[in-house]
């Protein structure tokens, strides 16, 4: 199986993002669906907590859990270079448990901040929904932590830390604008910064200029990416 990757984007119904979202860079993903708080049926999901997050994993993991080998969750102001993303994750065995992101160390907790997107292999995405140590850790917690905190958490239970980055593949996270040739992703973006970074990254061309180390990702059936 390819590098397929499938994209969970959380959000509310009538985010501002949504268009821009739908128009930019998840029309490069194999597939991308968006998860609001509002107007779901399929969760009945009023607010964003995490036992409702754990709900869309288990259903992600059951419907889509043979025809993906990674799992990439955003958030609406998140913006992924696809390709960039597959390139990162090309060496990667898919049956270890990999937890992969921009990490933020609070207390004794390392966790990969939800805002930059969080890379979950097959594996742990099949851990995750396991109903064992995790669930069991849940009726014993009583604090509130946000839903990425809880995620590291829950994986942690199950064997699954962050992955340790070496000096090439250190977090390839940026908040706000682009600075580097090879980012995977960009966060806290409005809807206008999502088009113009989507514009420099797959319109703009530098006359005469060549790069030799390109690994090409075709796009999926049907795909009306630019």
């Amino acid at each position: 199986m390819a590098e397929c990757i499938y994209c969970i984007v959380l959000g509310e119904s009538k985010d501002e993002h949504n268009e821009a979202i739908l128009k930019t860079w998840t029309k490069h993903h194999d597939k991308a669906e968006r998860y609001s708080t509002k107007n779901d049926s399929l969760f009945n999901i009023l607010k964003m907590t995490w036992m409702q997050m754990r709900k869309i994993y288990n259903y992600i993991f059951e419907k889509y859990g043979d025809n993906y080998n990674w799992f990439f969750l955003a958030s609406s102001t998140t913006l992924a270079v696809i390709e960039n993303l597959k390139h990162f994750l090309f060496t990667r065995d898919i049956s270890q448990p990999s937890y992969l992101g921009h990490t933020i160390i609070s207390g004794d907790l390392e966790y990969v901040t939800m805002e930059g997107g969080t890379v979950l292999s097959i594996e742990s995405m099949k851990r995750l929904s396991l109903p064992n140590k995790s669930e069991k850790s849940a009726d014993l917690r009583t604090w509130k932590l946000s839903e990425d905190m809880e995620l590291a958490v829950c994986l942690k239970y199950e064997g699954v830390h962050r992955n340790a980055e070496d000096s090439k593949e250190r977090a390839q996270v940026v908040e706000g604008a682009c600075c580097s040739v090879m980012d995977n992703t960009f966060n806290g973006l409005t809807p206008k910064k999502m088009i113009v970074i989507m514009y420099g990254v797959y319109q703009n061309r530098a006359f005469e200029h060549y790069f030799n180390d390109t690994l090409v990702f075709l796009p999926p059936n049907g795909s009306d990416n630019d």
